[in-house]
């Protein structure tokens, strides 16, 4: 993973995406809009949708169990 990209994933933020997700559907929600420009919306919103599970598939790779005797195993 080069600098940039980490930097990128840094920059990320699950809950602002969740919020900038949340503004999506009400644009999408509103009746004034535009068959092209809901699909606009719609496309940004699948991208940011899509970043938001990669953010998560990543946390889950590193995401450790702890079993009872107290040992710790890596989820996958």
């Amino acid at each position: 993973m080069g600098k940039e990209e980490k930097e990128q994933q840094e920059a990320f933020s699950l809950e602002k995406a969740f919020e900038q997700l949340e503004e999506t559907i009400e644009q999408l929600e509103q009746e004034d809009v535009s068959l092209e420009k809901s699909f606009e919306i719609y496309q940004a919103g699948m991208k940011l949708l899509k970043k938001c599970n990669e953010s998560i598939d990543r946390v889950e790779k590193q995401v450790l169990v702890l079993q009872e005797d107290g040992t710790t195993y890596e989820l996958s």
